[in-house]
């Protein structure tokens, strides 16, 4: 056969496009080999709850009408009884609503091993007094509310405080962040948390500067491969209805399923 130099460009694309399938396929099977979503695939979402009372019908509100997002609720009764076991875990992401206290030293470690290997965290309101005797959560999700006066690393908390029925503005520090994407400033009408401790590498999102609050309300952080996001505001239906905050919520259930 003759070869001419439009068959050599032939054969040369042709090795190309299949060293690009190649990779491809190989790429998948390392996402499916890891756990990784396929194409198409809902965000799995647990819901963890307990400790704390709240109006239930609004609040799931937040995580219905979306077409990549799905939720089950895991109500704790043992305070932490959902990280027993996590030999079949199968939820992308947590997003915790619960104030339980109880962990033994098997779920701590448990816990902590989900989020280093990369299951995301939203964690929302009361979830930040959760586990009060747990110093490695403060570190995991950023923060702490403390239920009464403590001596944590060396530093003394006088104990935290909270105020009902608060008008006060959400400010968005940070706009890029695929969280806080599309949001504006907006107003609520909450409950405040103040005198709480943070981590000094939160990246924070959300801030005001309302007397009865700590200025930070919203940030996020890593915890090993794990994707972490804290959103302060969240206590009554009246934020679960507020655009905005439906929006963040989504957003960063989205962002922490990486």
């Amino acid at each position: 056969m003759k070869w001419t130099g439009k068959m050599t460009v032939r054969r040369v694309m042709l090795v190309v496009v299949l060293l690009l399938v190649a990779g491809f396929v190989c790429s998948c099977g390392e996402f499916v080999e890891q756990g990784g979503r396929g194409p198409g695939e809902k965000i799995k979402v647990v819901v963890v709850t307990g400790g704390h009372a709240f109006e239930r019908k609004p609040f799931f509100t937040l995580f219905e009408g979306y077409d990549d997002i799905e939720y089950v609720e895991a109500q704790l009764k043992d305070h932490s009884e959902i990280f027993e076991d996590i030999s079949e875990w199968g939820y992308d992401v947590m997003v915790l609503f619960n104030m339980t206290q109880k962990i033994s030293p098997k779920r701590r470690e448990n816990f902590a091993k989900l989020v280093k290997g990369g299951v995301g965290v939203v964690a929302l309101h009361h979830s930040m007094g959760s586990f009060q005797d747990w110093g490695e959560y403060r570190k995991i999700i950023g923060g702490k509310y403390y239920t009464k006066p403590t001596e944590e690393d060396g530093v003394k908390y006088e104990g935290s405080t909270y105020k009902h029925d608060v008008d006060f503005e959400v400010r968005v520090e940070d706009s890029r962040h695929p969280v806080t994407r599309g949001v504006s400033d907006f107003a609520v009408h909450d409950e405040t948390y103040k005198k709480c401790g943070f981590e000094k590498d939160n990246r924070v999102l959300l801030s005001t500067e309302h007397p009865a609050s700590d200025k930070p309300l919203g940030w996020v952080r890593r915890y090993g491969k794990g994707k972490v996001c804290f959103i302060m505001v969240g206590h009554g239906p009246s934020v679960y209805a507020n655009e905005s905050y439906r929006r963040l919520v989504a957003q960063a259930i989205r962002w922490c399923a990486n």
